[in-house]
């Protein structure tokens, strides 16, 4: 087993990628603390995955639920050796359109929480002197403009360079920071998505995201299980010496 006498934190893991990620990690030795804002949610899946899974309401908006969320983590688990940052929002809208509201919410959960959540991660990881692996979740959106999605892509373009800087930054410490860029996956996430386009293009609930699917190179749209791989890879004695990288998981939608 890959990570096995590991520790991790996974935040947005009470479902789709998040709760995959957390599932696939236990299967592979780890003791898992699952971060999610719903905490009711959040405690139900740790008690399906078993013992070696603990449950952690937070808030990635909040400070004090930042701090209090590791707080409690490490001491469950007896510290921490891998945080995935995962938890996000998505919102589309025309240029005209698009909120401050929305705009600073957007980056509240996907650019701020991103980086005060790496950031508890890497105070503990120092002060421990043992290293770690941080990996944070990007998108092919972050590699490219996309039109009604301006806020999210600006977000993950933010994530992807914040890797970068990262990366540099806490690799003197033992720290490795990298980032996984899926394409489009299936799931919860994708008909939030769908309901989206499907307002704003006047499309039927379904339609464009059985259009997006079928341009994908591979010929479908991900499952979260297709993204575990990478996650295990990149948290893994295997990728010491990956620093500052984002890696494409899509299907063959970008090539970087």
């Amino acid at each position: 087993m890959r990570l096995q006498g590991k520790t991790a934190l996974i935040t947005g893991a009470a479902r789709g990628i998040g709760l995959e990620f957390a599932r696939a990690y236990l299967h592979e030795g780890a003791r898992v603390a699952l971060a999610d804002i719903d905490g009711d949610g959040v405690r139900r899946c740790a008690a399906a995955l078993g013992p070696g899974a603990i449950a952690i309401e937070m808030d990635v908006t909040r400070q004090t639920s930042i701090e209090a969320g590791f707080a409690e983590a490490i001491e469950k688990l007896g510290g921490l050796d891998i945080l995935i940052n995962n938890a996000a929002l998505f919102t589309a809208a025309p240029i005209a359109e698009i909120t401050r509201a929305e705009y600073d919410r957007t980056f509240a959960v996907n650019v701020a929480g991103s980086l005060f959540c790496l950031q508890a991660a890497a105070r503990h990881m120092i002060a421990r002197g043992q290293g770690g692996k941080i990996i944070n979740m990007a998108s092919q959106a972050g590699r490219r403009g996309e039109p009604l999605v301006a806020v999210y892509c600006a977000t993950k373009a933010a994530v992807i360079s914040l890797t970068q800087s990262a990366g540099l930054d806490l690799i003197r410490h033992g720290i490795n920071v990298n980032a996984i860029a899926p394409g489009v996956v299936d799931g919860e996430h994708w008909d939030g998505v769908d309901a989206h386009f499907a307002h704003f293009e006047k499309r039927e609930p379904g339609e464009k995201k059985r259009i997006v699917g079928a341009s994908v190179p591979i010929g479908r749209m991900a499952n979260a299980s297709d993204l575990t791989g990478i996650a295990i890879f990149l948290a893994s004695a295997e990728a010491n010496y990956i620093v500052a990288q984002t890696y494409g998981v899509d299907g063959g939608n970008w090539m970087a």
